[in-house]
């Protein structure tokens, strides 16, 4: 799961946000095995399926991030934590449609969970984040770049990476290191459906367009949130305590910058 390195966190209390399936069940599940004291946090009640699925003795909280006062309750309870991981997020296509405002429900609702979001968790927990601890936000390739029909998604996470370097700056003083994981293509329920999205909207079949993806990356294949696990481990352990304000690609080189 992380390769020949082995990570320590049975002193360490790690939340992770967006948890109960794919790049967020798969890095609760690298911090469970690392023996952290670990929360994990979605809007649904899957959630506590993942939490029974996970060894040791997981909390789940199920929770809205995009409504402030429901975050506020949530993690009242929370009195330290090391480690927060931002990966809580929603991807789906919003092209242009001319039907504005109809067409921006979908739009509001991405930004909202995605940034909006995003922010409220980390105001509410940043007072009780150890002094060199880490925060970890879940970026996306798409934040390095654009896609045509997705511009919530691809707005929302160039905005983490602008959240990502002024955390970073601002809780500098208290040697908390703030960086932004940005995958590329793993197979999970969420990228597939935009894979299917970007063949509908382009007229070619989902292999057609599974294969440019493909061709753009230096080492051929999808990733799974297995894959990428051991990058969160990394940065939030002694190792990354010098790393700030950094977004890390890891796409098999489909982005080279």
């Amino acid at each position: 799961m992380t390769g020949s390195v082995n990570f320590d966190f049975s002193d360490k209390s790690v939340l992770v946000t967006g948890a109960s399936s794919g790049i967020g069940f798969g890095i609760a599940t690298a911090f469970a095995h690392a023996g952290a004291e670990l929360t994990i946090l979605s809007e649904t009640n899957a959630i506590h399926d993942a939490a029974a699925a996970l060894p040791g003795d997981v909390r789940a909280i199920r929770c809205d991030i995009s409504n402030a006062a429901a975050v506020t309750r949530a993690l009242a309870d929370i009195d330290r934590l090391d480690v927060l991981v931002n990966n809580a997020g929603l991807e789906r296509p919003t092209p242009l449609t001319g039907r504005n405002p109809d067409g921006n429900e979908t739009f509001e609702r991405i930004m909202a969970i995605n940034v909006t979001g995003t922010q409220n968790v980390t105001d509410t927990l940043v007072n009780r984040i150890a002094d060199g601890g880490r925060i970890i936000l879940t970026a996306s390739i798409w934040s390095r770049t654009a896609v045509p029909g997705f511009s919530a998604y691809v707005a929302s996470k160039h905005a983490n990476l602008g959240l990502m370097r002024t955390w970073a700056q601002e809780l500098g003083p208290r040697r908390i290191c703030v960086n932004a994981v940005c995958p590329g293509w793993i197979k999970t329920g969420p990228a597939m459906n935009s894979l299917r999205e970007l063949a509908l909207s382009s007229g070619r079949s989902e292999d057609e367009v599974a294969a440019e993806i493909m061709s753009a990356q230096a080492i051929d294949g999808l990733m799974v949130p297995n894959d990428i696990a051991g990058l969160y481990l990394f940065l939030a352990s002694a190792g990354g305590r010098n790393i700030t304000g950094q977004a890390i690609n890891i796409d098999r080189g489909e982005v080279m910058a």
